[in-house]
C-alpha cells in the first residue's frame, strides 16, 4: 500500500514498510524436492534447529502468563489486535445528509467541489504554474532584500556601543563618537526582539525588553548602546510591522538621557554623561525600504490553499511543495538569519532539510495525507492552519515566556515555569491520545520500543561531562513526527504544525547541536567568575574631602587565583585597566551621579563585573548589591 488502506482488512499493510517479511510470489517459493535432493533433505532434518529453544520459550511464556493473569491482560491490551489492522480513512465532514420530516437530502460538498475543480488538476497546468510561482517568488525576494545597499542592513539588536568593557579602554574601539552619519534599513518586528539577560545601565538592570536609553529630550537623543531599530520605531521614523529606512547622526558626549514612551516602546533614563550618543535625521536617501514579509505571507498562504483546493497534485508532490515553500519563506522573509539573507548558508542547510523531510514522508505523511484525497476542503483546514502556525513559530510563540528550555531561563523569566507546565500538560494529552490511536492498530509495542531506545540514548547523551542537553524545536518536531502516521484528523493537525515548526527551526537557525556547552548557552549572561570588592564603602567614604581630591579603593587580588589585574567601569565606560588598588575621581564632574563597577582580569580578559556602587553629588556613597551585573 502506498499510503493508508481504505479497506477494513484484518491485517495491517504498514508491515511492508518496517522490515517485516513480505508475502512471496510463486516464483520465490522453494522448489519441490526431487529424488536427487533426498540426501540434502535428510541432512537438513538432522541439523540443529531453533525449534527446541522456540518451544521452550513458548512453554516458559505460557507458564508465566498462567501465574500472572493480570500482567497478561495488561500486555494484551497494550499489544492491541493481532493481526495488526489499518485504520479506515476518515469520512468527510462536508458530505452531509439533512433530514426534513420524512425526506432526506444529501449535501455532498466535497464531491461537488472535486467535480467543479477537476479541470484544474491537469499535471501540465501544475508544472506551468509552479514555474510561474518560482519566478514570481524570486522577484518578490529581490524586492524584499536586494534593492537596498547591503551595507545599510542592520539587525534588530544593532548598536554603536558594546556591553560592559566591549568597547575597550575609554571606548576607543567603538569610535568615532561624533561627526558621522549612517543610512540604515531595519527589518520588521523589532519590537519583539528583547534582552534575554539582564543589562546594567547606571544603577538599573534592564531585561526582557528592547534596550533603549534616552530619547526623552527635545532632540530625541539616545545613548550609544540603544538598539537602533527599536529607537527608530519609538521615534516614529519606521514601522514595527513593515520596518523601514532612516538616517542617524552621531552626536558624541551627552548628559542626562531622559526616559520616553511612544509607539508601544519605553526607554529608560541615564542621569550622567556618556561619550557616544545619536539622533535621527528627518530624511534619508535610501529607497525600497518596506519589509514585505506580510505580503509574502499572504501570497504563500494563497498558493498553498490553491494547491490543496484547486490544483490537487499527488500527495507526495503536495507534500514537497509544503516543504519548499515553508523553508524558503522563513529563509527569505519571516526569519532570515541575516539581512540580506545569506543564500550560501540557506542552500547549505536545504539539502539536509530535504533528507529529514523525506523521512517525515516515509514515517508519517504518506499514511495520513492521502487519506484526505476525497476531502480537499478538510485537508486545507486540518493541514494549512497549523502548518503556517508552525512556520511562523517566532510569532505564534512570541508571548510564551520561554526562550530556551534551560533551567536558568525558565527560572528567571516571569511566568516561565507556569508556561512550561501548561506546555507539558498539552503535549502529554496529545501523546496519550496518539497512544490510544496507535494501540487500535496493534503497532504500539513497535513504537514504544523505538521511543524507549531513543529515550535511553538521550539519557546517556545528557550525562556527558561539560555538555548540556538542548532540545531545539526542530528536534522536538523530529521526535514527535513518527507518532502521527495514522489517518486521523488530529494526526493531520499535528503533522502540519510539526512540519512547519521543523522548517522554522532549521531555516532560521540551522541544525544546531542537541549537545551544547555552557558557553554556547550563556550568550551575554554573567560568567559565574569571582567578584572583586570595593574597600571604599558607605561607612568609610569621607564626604568632607573635596570631590576632585577623592580616591576610591578596592581590595587586593585573592591568593591562589589566576587573576592578574582589575578593570573599572565608570558610568558604564571602561576607564581603568591595571593592577592598582585605587582610582582618582579628579577627572569626573562633581555635579553628576557616578556609577562604579569592578571586575578581575586575566591576560586582558575580564571576568564578571560587580553591581554598581553609586556616588551622588552630595557625597553619599551607596554600596553595590551582591552578585554580578
Amino acid at each position: 500500500m502506498a499510503s493508508t488502506s481504505t479497506s477494513r482488512s484484518d491485517s495491517s499493510s504498514r508491515s511492508t514498510h518496517v522490515g517485516e517479511e513480505m508475502p512471496r510470489t510463486d516464483s520465490e517459493l522453494p522448489a519441490k524436492f526431487t529424488p536427487q535432493h533426498s540426501f540434502e533433505l535428510q541432512d537438513t532434518e538432522v541439523l540443529p534447529s531453533t525449534t527446541a529453544p522456540r518451544l521452550l520459550r513458548r512453554r516458559l511464556q505460557r507458564a508465566f502468563w498462567l501465574d500472572h493473569p493480570r500482567v497478561r491482560r495488561i500486555w494484551l491490551y497494550i499489544r492491541g489486535p493481532r493481526p495488526k489492522v489499518d485504520l479506515p480513512d476518515p469520512t468527510p465532514f462536508l458530505s452531509l445528509t439533512l433530514h426534513a420530516g420524512r425526506r432526506a437530502r444529501s449535501v455532498a460538498l466535497e464531491p461537488a467541489w472535486i467535480r467543479l475543480t477537476s479541470v484544474f488538476t491537469n499535471p501540465w497546468l501544475f508544472v506551468v504554474l509552479a514555474i510561474g510561482y518560482i519566478i514570481g517568488f524570486a522577484f518578490f525576494a529581490r524586492a524584499q532584500s536586494f534593492l537596498t545597499p547591503a551595507d545599510s542592513f542592520i539587525g534588530c539588536t544593532a548598536t554603536y556601543w558594546a556591553a560592559n568593557d566591549g568597547c575597550g579602554l575609554d571606548g576607543f574601539a567603538c569610535a568615532p563618537f561624533d561627526n558621522a552619519t549612517f543610512d540604515f534599513r531595519c527589518p520588521a518586528q523589532c519590537n519583539s526582539v528583547i534582552l534575554q539577560n539582564p543589562r546594567t545601565v547606571g544603577d538599573e538592570q534592564v531585561e526582557f525588553v528592547p534596550l533603549i536609553v534616552g530619547g526623552g529630550d527635545e532632540k530625541r537623543t539616545y545613548r550609544g548602546d540603544s538598539f537602533i531599530c527599536a529607537a527608530a520605531v519609538q521615534a516614529g521614523l519606521i514601522s514595527n510591522s513593515r520596518g523601514g529606512c532612516a538616517t542617524l547622526e552621531l552626536t558624541g558626549n551627552f548628559t542626562n538621557f531622559l526616559p520616553f514612551t511612544a509607539n508601544g516602546l519605553s526607554s529608560i533614563g541615564f542621569p550622567t554623561v556618556f561619550p557616544l550618543s545619536f539622533r535621527f535625521l528627518p530624511t534619508t536617501s535610501l529607497h525600497s525600504c518596506s519589509d514585505l514579509r506580510n505580503e509574502a505571507l499572504a501570497f504563500n498562504i494563497i498558493i498553498t490553499a490553491l494547491l490543496f483546493l484547486v490544483l490537487r497534485p499527488k500527495p507526495i508532490v503536495l507534500y514537497w511543495c509544503l516543504v519548499c515553500i515553508g523553508y524558503w519563506h522563513v529563509t527569505l522573509f519571516s526569519q532570515p538569519r541575516a539581512s540580506p539573507p545569506p543564500l550560501d548558508e540557506a542552500f547549505e542547510t536545504f539539502l539536509p532539510t530535504l533528507f529529514v523531510a523525506y523521512a517525515f514522508w516515509r514515517l508519517a505523511f504518506r499514511f495520513t495525507l492521502p487519506a484526505f484525497r476525497r476531502a480537499p476542503i478538510e485537508a486545507t483546514v486540518w493541514y494549512l492552519a497549523p502548518y503556517w502556525a508552525g512556520v511562523l513559530t517566532n510569532l505564534t510563540t512570541d508571548k510564551i515566556p520561554i526562550d530556551r528550555l534551560t533551567a536558568a531561563d525558565i527560572k528567571e523569566r516571569p511566568g516561565g515555569l507556569t508556561a512550561l507546565i501548561i506546555i507539558v500538560v498539552i503535549i502529554l494529552v496529545i501523546v496519550i491520545n496518539q497512544v490510544r490511536v496507535i494501540r487500535k492498530t496493534g503497532w504500539l509495542p513497535w513504537y514504544l520500543g523505538w521511543y524507549i531506545a531513543g529515550g535511553l540514548v538521550t539519557l546517556v547523551l545528557s550525562q556527558l561531562p561539560g555538555l548540556e542537553l538542548r532540545l531545539h524545536h526542530y528536534i522536538l518536531a523530529m521526535v514527535l513526527m513518527p507518532g502521527t502516521g495514522f489517518p486521523t484528523r488530529l494526526s493531520a493537525i499535528y503533522q502540519g504544525f510539526l512540519l512547519g515548526m521543523f522548517l522554522n527551526g532549521v531555516a532560521a537557525f540551522g541544525f544546531d547541536s542537541i549537545l551544547q556547552t555552557a558557553a554556547d548557552l550563556r550568550r551575554d549572561a554573567p560568567l559565574g567568575s569571582d567578584l572583586p570588592s570595593f574597600a571604599t564603602n558607605s561607612s568609610n567614604y569621607n564626604a568632607s574631602i573635596p570631590f576632585l581630591n577623592q580616591t576610591i579603593f578596592w581590595n587586593a587580588l585573592p591568593d591562589g587565583e589566576d587573576w592578574d589585574g582589575f578593570a573599572l567601569l565608570v558610568d558604564d565606560v571602561e576607564r581603568y585597566v591595571g593592577t592598582a588598588l585605587n582610582y582618582s575621581l579628579s577627572a569626573l564632574d562633581p555635579g553628576l551621579i557616578h556609577f562604579f563597577r569592578l571586575a578581575f582580569t586575566n591576560s586582558g580578559f575580564s571576568g564578571d563585573f560587580t553591581m554598581p556602587a553609586t556616588l551622588y553629588p552630595n557625597g553619599t556613597w551607596v554600596d553595590p548589591l551582591p552578585g554580578p551585573s
